[in-house]
C-alpha cells in the first residue's frame, strides 16, 4: 500500500517536471505551442494564472476563453427604455386589469395614477392603455452613466425659460425708462420749461443689451471648489487661489526664516512683508482673513452660543444653527438698547458738555489765577495740589432715604445713622421726627422707672438661682436653685461610690426615678468628658 503511494508521487512529480521543460522548450521556439479548442496557437510567454481557466468552468484542455468578452450584444450599453410608450387601449374592463384604471400591465396596489372616486372596473370608461415592458441587462458602465436615456431635445425648453426671462427683462427696463421720460417731462411742462432734448431722450430709451450688472460681476474672480461632500465637498469659495499676473505668496519673501507656508493648503498665515508699506502690499497673510469681515462675526456667534448654554439656555450651535442666531441677533438689539438707556440716564443726571454753550476763552485754554513752577526736566516744584487719597470702596452711597452714611453716629458701644440716630443697618430714615420719638421714649420709660422706685412697687428680689451650664438639650432660659443642686451633688457623689464596688449593693435597693432639673445638671457636671483635651490637665 505505501509502495503504491510512493510510486504515484514519484509519477506526478516526473509529470509536473516534464511539463515545466515543455513550457521552456515552447519559450525557447524549440517545441510547438500549444493549440487551444478553437485549433488557434497560444502564446506560451502568457502566465499560467492567466491561461489556466478556473476550475468550475471545467474545461479539459487549454484555452484563454475565459479570458475573451462573453457579452455578444455591443449595444446593450445606451438601450433604454421607451418613455411613455402604449401597446393596445381597450373600450372595456377586461378580467384581470386593474380595478383603478383599466390596464392589464399593472394591478390597483402598483397603479400610479389618481384613485378614482369609481373605478374603471364598474364604470368602464376611460381605459388607460397598457404600458409597453421592456427588459434588458445593463453593463457595469451603462448602470452607472448618469445621462444614460437623456433626450437632448429637452434641454430646448431651458433655452426657451431663460430667453423668455431676458425678454421680458428688456420689457420691464423699457418701460421703467418711458415712465422716468414721461414724468421729467410732464415736470418740465408744470415749471414753463421746454427743451428740445429729443436726442437725449431717445439716447435714454436705448437699452444697451451688453452691459452687465455691476452687482453680477463682483464675483468675476470667484473660484468655486468642491470641497468634503459625498460627491466631493460643498462648492465654497477659496480665498487661497490667485490671479496668474499676481506674484505667488512663497515667492514674495524668499527668507527661510519669514513667515510659513503649507504648500498642501495652500496657507500662510502670518505677514511674509511685515515691514513693508501696508498700502504698497496686496497680500498681509492669512489670519487678517480670520480675523475681520463675516469670520469675526462666526467666532462672536460661537462664543455667544456657548456662553448661553452655560448659562442654562437650551442653544446648539450646530444642532439649530438658525435658532443660534436668531438669538445671537436678538442679543444685540437688546444690549444697544440698554446702552442707549445708560447713556441716556448718565446724560440726564450729569448733562452733557458737548451740547452746551461755549465756554470762555479762559477756561478753554486752561488758564488760571493758580501759580505752578516748573524745572528744567518738566517736573512740578511748586502749585501741584495734594490730591485726596480714595479707597477702592465707593464712597458717599446714601440708602433707604439717609442723609448720612453708615458709621456716622456713635452712641453706647454702637455705630448707626447721624441723620436719624438708628442703630439699624438696614432701617429707613425717619429724620429729624425720629429723634425726637426716639428722645420722648427714653425720658418716659425713665419717667416711669422714677414714679415705680417712689411708690414701692419695685418687685421682690429674686432667690439665688443660676443658669444650667451643661448640657445641650436643655432651654436656654432653664433657672437652678443653688441648694438643691448642692445636694444633687452630693446625691451623685454617694451613686457614684456606689457603682464603684458593685458587691455592696443589697438586693432591696429602692429606685426613683423622679429626676428634676438639678439632679440632670448634677449628672453632667460629676461626668466625664472624654472627647474634652484639658481633662488630664491637672492629674
Amino acid at each position: 500500500m505505501y509502495a503504491g503511494w510512493i510510486a504515484v508521487a514519484f509519477k506526478s512529480r516526473e509529470d509536473h517536471r516534464k511539463q515545466i521543460e515543455l513550457e521552456e522548450a515552447r519559450k525557447a521556439g524549440l517545441a510547438p505551442a500549444e493549440v487551444d479548442e478553437d485549433g488557434k496557437e497560444i502564446n506560451p510567454h502568457i502566465p499560467q494564472y492567466m491561461s489556466s481557466a478556473p476550475w468550475y468552468l471545467n474545461s479539459e484542455k487549454p484555452s484563454l476563453k475565459h479570458q475573451r468578452k462573453w457579452k455578444s450584444d455591443p449595444n446593450y450599453t445606451k438601450s433604454w427604455y421607451d418613455r411613455g410608450a402604449k401597446i393596445f387601449q381597450a373600450d372595456k374592463y377586461r378580467k384581470g386589469a386593474c380595478l383603478n384604471c383599466g390596464a392589464m400591465t399593472h394591478d390597483a396596489k402598483s397603479c400610479v395614477e389618481r384613485p378614482r372616486r369609481v373605478g374603471a372596473r364598474w364604470t368602464n370608461k376611460s381605459i388607460a392603455p397598457d404600458e409597453k415592458i421592456e427588459s434588458f441587462e445593463l453593463d457595469y458602465d451603462g448602470k452607472r452613466d448618469r445621462w444614460n436615456g437623456y433626450d437632448t431635445s429637452t434641454y430646448a425648453r431651458v433655452v426657451e425659460r431663460y430667453e423668455a426671462q431676458d425678454e421680458a427683462r428688456r420689457k420691464y427696463l423699457k418701460e421703467q425708462q418711458l415712465k422716468k421720460l414721461e414724468e421729467k417731462n410732464i415736470n418740465q411742462i408744470e415749471e414753463g420749461e421746454i427743451s428740445d432734448d429729443g436726442d437725449d431722450d431717445e439716447d435714454d430709451l436705448r437699452v444697451d443689451e451688453a452691459k452687465v450688472d455691476e452687482s453680477k460681476q463682483m464675483d468675476f474672480a470667484k473660484v468655486e471648489k468642491r470641497v468634503r461632500t459625498t460627491g466631493g465637498g460643498s462648492t465654497g469659495t477659496v480665498r487661497n487661489l490667485r490671479i496668474r499676473e499676481d506674484t505667488a505668496k512663497y515667492l514674495l519673501n524668499l527668507d527661510v526664516n519669514s513667515a510659513h507656508y503649507d504648500p498642501k493648503t495652500r496657507s500662510m498665515r502670518e505677514d511674509p512683508l511685515p515691514d513693508a508699506d501696508p498700502n504698497e502690499k496686496f497680500y498681509i497673510g492669512d489670519n487678517q482673513y480670520r480675523n475681520s469681515g463675516q469670520a469675526l462675526e462666526f467666532k462672536d456667534l460661537n462664543i455667544h452660543s456657548l456662553e448661553a448654554f452655560d448659562k442654562g439656555q437650551d442653544i446648539h450651535m450646530q444642532a439649530a444653527p438658525s435658532q443660534a442666531e436668531l438669538l445671537y441677533k436678538n442679543y444685540k438689539v437688546i444690549k444697544e438698547n440698554l446702552k442707549s438707556r445708560t447713556k441716556d440716564t448718565i446724560m440726564e443726571k450729569y448733562g452733557n458738555a458737548a451740547t452746551e454753550e461755549e465756554l470762555p476763552r479762559e477756561l478753554l485754554l486752561g488758564q488760571s489765577e493758580r501759580q505752578v513752577e516748573y524745572d528744567r526736566a518738566g517736573r512740578i516744584i511748586k502749585g501741584q495740589e495734594t490730591a485726596l487719597p480714595k479707597s477702592k470702596y465707593d464712597e458717599d452711597i446714601f440708602i433707604n432715604n439717609h442723609t448720612t452714611v453708615w458709621g456716622s453716629w456713635w452712641k453706647d458701644h454702637q455705630w448707626g445713622y447721624k441723620c436719624c440716630r438708628q442703630a439699624i443697618r438696614n432701617s429707613y430714615c425717619t429724620g429729624a421726627a425720629g429723634i425726637e420719638a426716639a428722645e420722648a421714649a427714653t425720658e418716659l420709660m425713665k419717667a416711669n422707672i422714677a414714679r415705680k422706685e417712689a411708690s414701692g412697687e419695685m418687685p421682690p428680689p429674686a432667690e439665688e438661682k443660676r443658669p444650667a451650664t451643661w448640657g445641650t438639650d436643655i432651654p436656654d432660659d432653664l433657672v437652678l436653685d443653688e441648694t438643691l443642686l448642692a445636694e444633687a451633688l452630693k446625691k451623685e457623689d454617694e451613686r457614684k461610690k456606689v457603682e464603684k464596688d458593685e458587691r455592696k449593693r443589697k438586693y432591696n435597693v429602692k429606685w426613683n426615678d423622679e429626676v428634676t432639673a438639678e439632679d440632670m445638671e448634677a449628672y453632667r457636671m460629676k461626668k466625664v468628658h472624654h472627647d474634652d483635651p484639658m481633662r488630664d490637665f491637672l492629674h
